[in-house]
């Protein structure tokens, strides 16, 4: 017999509002580091935006950083809420 180590925490519908707010924040934080590489990308083909391709790749590096940050607080945030849920129980 498989055990499911996995814990799902029922948090109702504010779970979902949460939920959907970080994936939105995310999926834009996605969308801009994908904008910043293509536009840098396109950049580096002409001599004189180098540099300004440069910090747009420095730019998206940065926010590939803040993504896990993104994850981080969602499950922060989810855990206060749940944990807030059982002590008004």
């Amino acid at each position: 017999m498989t055990q499911n180590t996995e814990l799902d925490l029922d948090l109702g519908k504010r779970h979902i509002v949460i939920q959907r707010r970080y994936e939105a924040l995310g999926a834009l934080n996605d969308l801009l580091i994908a904008v910043w590489f293509l536009i840098g990308s396109f950049f580096f083909l002409n001599e004189s935006l180098v540099d300004s391709g440069t910090w747009l790749f420095i730019v998206g590096s940065a926010q590939l950083i803040i993504k896990p940050f993104i994850k981080l607080t969602s499950l922060i945030h989810s855990g206060r809420v749940f944990n807030k849920q059982q002590q008004e129980r």
